[in-house]
């Protein structure tokens, strides 16, 4: 099958390096210090929320703040994988001075379009708030919606700057600055007691994230060099070469809005649960479904950390059909997730009902939740970013298709459940959520491209894991109780074993791209005195 029209109107180009792994790693090892930091961030966020606050107070914020991250994909159109697309391949394949009309045409119908939903939002925030629960649910949507187009305008800019490979912007704004804002805004108001501020903390850091997010594009566009067009890019008519790659409207969009209703899609998955279930069970049981997933947050930031790095590498390696390095890529990119979550996952589900203690008295009733979440987490790390692949290819269509069938499922089992088994339920929906949504594009990446995430690699980097992460607490759990001197134990061991156990595989598993390249020696060595 070839590719959608989307990718064939960005076709040829210089075939590209395909040992681009040392260069994805690098990013994606500062990403990754960008995720360990606003991981850390994030959950502490929830901690002081939850630990100030009654669960009817933190369910009602933490439903009202899914409302407002649904709304922000819904007004992001899909433009912040489409300018990562558009703009990566647009520079592999020597057509940069397009990339200034692309921007032009994905934030203008952004920025309107998230003013108008923020005002919806203002509007409907009372008959929202009756559907999560209570009051202050209304009080913390009319506050969010104000915020609501910076925090669209900072995720669109700093995707346009991953377009060029630049990591940075994305950590540091996004990942630390942000969130650390967040934290010391939310700890003033959890001091004070002044619960309806708690909304105005939160979304408050998005509008100078935004002012910064746009100077920094403008800086990381003026620094970066244009690179040369290759053999394949386009040529003057005649001489036999491709058209030039087109980068109009009806192209750019043509890509973006599948990927919007998919994001939507995604976002509901994630999000939807929380307000399925303030809506069906209450909001302190929201509060509890919120604890929980928060730990599944924590692993979301680390795959992150991957996905932004292999993005643009993987759209410059489809843009000129270069399938063996992106099969190279896929298989490592993936075995990399694994040995990034799966130590998360594993001792997490061993000690659920001890690590939820951390958000208050009464959550740790939620140890079957955490459960479920570590066991689905486990299965979409080991299955890849089959998702994200699959976008990179043109086929956003299909990405579609996969994500409203995800979206189905978990909805509809969050409505057979959730009255039945509370928060458990939701899990159970979301847990066959994301089943459908990992499965189903690695079956399609199979037979479209003949690109799959599993190989030896993969098998390697599972058994360590499973061996130092999954045997090691699961003994110490059995030896030495389920408390924290338990856990302890096991995590010193584990790690120390783990990271031993990488330092020997790190030829397998491509991570000696992070170490620093030595120099060559240049001619003979010089003789040696007797």
């Amino acid at each position: 099958m070839g590719p959608d029209p989307v990718v064939a109107e960005v076709t040829g180009g210089p075939r590209a390096d395909p040992d681009g792994l040392g260069r994805v790693a690098r990013g994606g090892a500062v990403n990754l210090a960008g995720a360990v930091l606003g991981a850390g961030l994030n959950v502490a966020l929830t901690v002081a929320v939850a630990r100030a606050f009654s669960q009817q107070t933190a369910g009602a914020f933490f439903s009202a703040t899914s409302v407002f991250l649904i709304s922000a994909t819904v007004a992001n159109l899909g433009t912040s994988n489409g300018l990562v697309y558009f703009v990566a391949r647009l520079r592999a394949l020597g057509a940069a001075r397009l990339v200034p009309h692309v921007l032009r045409l994905a934030l203008g119908p952004v920025a309107v379009v998230a003013v108008l939903l923020g005002g919806l939002l203002l509007v409907l925030a009372e008959p929202l708030a009756e559907l999560l629960g209570g009051p202050e649910a209304g009080r913390y949507l009319r506050l969010l919606a104000v915020f609501l187009p910076f925090a669209v305008a900072t995720d669109a800019v700093l995707a346009a700057a991953r377009g060029f490979h630049d990591m940075r912007g994305t950590v540091l704004l996004d990942k630390v600055a942000r969130p650390l804002a967040q934290l010391g805004l939310l700890a003033g108001v959890a001091a004070s007691g002044a619960a309806g501020l708690l909304a105005v903390a939160w979304a408050g850091p998005y509008l100078p994230a935004a002012v910064l997010a746009w100077f920094w594009l403008r800086r990381v566009m003026g620094a970066a060099p244009d690179p040369p067009p290759g053999p394949g890019a386009a040529g003057p008519e005649g001489a036999g070469a491709p058209a030039a790659p087109r980068a109009d409207a009806r192209t750019f969009w043509a890509f973006a809005l599948p990927r919007s209703v998919a994001s939507v899609a995604q976002i509901g998955i994630q999000r939807g649960g929380i307000v399925l279930v303030a809506v069906l069970r209450g909001a302190a049981d929201a509060a509890l479904f919120t604890a929980a997933t928060r730990f599944m947050v924590v692993g979301q930031f680390g795959t992150q950390a991957i996905q932004f790095a292999a993005q643009p590498r993987l759209s410059e390696l489809l843009a000129v059909d270069d399938r063996a390095a992106a099969n190279a890529l896929f298989r490592t990119s993936t075995a990399w997730l694994v040995c990034l979550t799966w130590p998360l996952y594993l001792p997490v589900a061993l000690y659920a009902p001890l690590l939820l203690q951390v958000f208050g008295p009464g959550y740790s009733t939620g140890a079957a939740v955490l459960v479920v979440v570590a066991a689905g987490m486990l299965l979409s790390s080991a299955c890849g970013m089959g998702d994200l692949v699959l976008t990179m290819a043109g086929r956003t269509r299909w990405n579609l298709v996969n994500n409203l069938a995800a979206l189905a499922a978990n909805v509809l089992l969050c409505a057979a459940l959730i009255p039945l088994l509370g928060a458990v339920g939701g899990a159970l929906a979301w847990a066959a959520a994301v089943c459908v949504r990992n499965v189903l594009p690695l079956v399609q990446l199979a037979r479209s491209l003949g690109l799959s995430p599993f190989s030896r690699v993969w098998l390697v980097a599972a058994a360590a894991c499973t061996a130092w992460f999954g045997a090691v607490p699961a003994l110490c759990h059995w030896a030495l109780g389920g408390g924290w001197a338990s856990l302890l134990v096991a995590l010193a061991a584990g790690c120390s074993g783990y990271a031993l156990t990488l330092w020997r595989l790190r030829a397998v598993l491509r991570l000696d791209g992070l170490l620093p390249r030595r120099p060559r020696r240049r001619g003979p060595r010089p003789a040696v005195a007797a």
